[in-house]
Parts: C-alpha cells; structure tokens; sequence
C-alpha cells in the first residue's frame, strides 16, 4: 500500500490496527493469532484489514517495521543525554532490564518482538525474516558507533572491534530476555548486564 496517499484518518485506523496486532501477538504469537482475533479486538471489518494489508504475511510485516521504527525512536531518546560512549551505550544495556521511562516496569526485554518472534518467524515468512534481520542490523550498527565513540573518548577499551563487541553484547542480551522468559526472572539479564560491563571495561574506567 501506498502509505504516502492514505489520510490522517486512514493513518490513524491502520496503526491502530497494527498497534492491536501486536498486543496480542505479544501474548499469543504470529502463527498462533487469527485474523478474526485481530478484526475483533481492533473493531475494524474485513474489509478494513484487507483495504490495508493484502494478506496476514503482509499484516506481519508492516508491523515489525512499525515495531522497529517506534524502537529506534525509543533508542534515540535514550541517547539525548550528554555522557561518554560507554554510559550511552550501559543506558541502553540497562534498558532491557528496567523501562527508563517507567522505573517500576520491566525494561524493553519484556515486550521485544525480536526476542518473541525470531525463532518462529525465521521459517514462516521471509520477508518477516528479513525485517527481523534489519531491525537487528540497524541496532547493532547504532551500538557500534556508541562504541567507536566510546574509543574516541576514553571510556571503551581502544582495542575492541566495535562492530564485532556490538554484535556479541547484542546476542549477549537476546540470549539473556529468552531465558528470562523461560525461567521468569531477572536473573539472566543482571547476569547479561554484569558480563557487558566486564567486556567495556577499561583498568581506568570508573564501575558505572
């Protein structure tokens, strides 16, 4: 579909749909979601949902790239504060743990559609697949610059490949939310945490 030609209402009611889609895809997943469920949790017809997506693979698609349009707007509010490379980049880290904006929440671990779709959307869909595989490319880009900006200052280890470091603390923590989930504990996200820290450290850098 032609996003440029939609109107502000036509806008509105397709990222409500989406924005639906992916509520209950978070508690039930892609493959297990129905279309009637969508329709009728977002109060649209048929119609509606096909006037905006041609099939539920297309559905899928358009929301992960929602997802990782609203992450990424998310990743850059994280970065707004004036603060070395490492703590940028430690600000994110601890975001997967604890929602920044919502200290009493879980952090951004716990509503991840990487985390929640990867393993079930690699097979089903490629071009689900290949938004996933972007998304994930585009953060782990955005993590080697804090990196490289890290070495320009001081506070990371000069040594360090920062897209290498970047693609293994990445892992590092998807690793660590798919754990948590599967023990429902924090647990492996401090641990995940801990061991980030301890692969930016510098002897002279100050713990924080």
């Amino acid at each position: 579909m032609d996003m440029l030609h939609l109107t502000p209402k036509a806008t509105a009611t397709r990222l409500h749909i989406l924005k639906t889609g992916e509520k209950l895809v978070q508690s039930r997943g892609f493959s297990g979601l129905g279309l009637q469920q969508i329709l009728q949790a977002a109060g649209v017809p048929k119609g509606s949902f096909y006037h905006y997506f041609a099939s539920k693979e297309a559905f899928g698609v358009a929301m992960l790239q929602q997802y990782m349009v609203d992450y990424a707007a998310r990743f850059e509010v994280l970065m707004r504060a004036s603060d070395s490379g490492r703590a940028l980049l430690l600000r994110y880290l601890d975001a997967w743990i604890t929602d920044p904006a919502h200290p009493d929440q879980p952090g951004w671990a716990e509503g991840c559609l990487v985390v929640k779709l990867s393993a079930e959307v690699a097979d089903l869909s490629e071009d689900m697949r290949l938004v996933l595989a972007d998304g994930i490319t585009r953060i782990t880009d955005r993590m080697a610059a804090l990196i490289a900006a890290g070495q320009a200052d001081g506070s990371v280890p000069a040594k360090a490949d920062p897209q290498g470091l970047a693609v293994v603390l990445y892992q590092l923590l998807l690793g660590a939310a798919v754990m948590a989930k599967v023990t429902r504990t924090r647990a492996p996200l401090d641990g995940a945490a801990t061991a980030a820290r301890l692969l930016l450290a510098c002897g002279d850098q100050p713990n924080t």
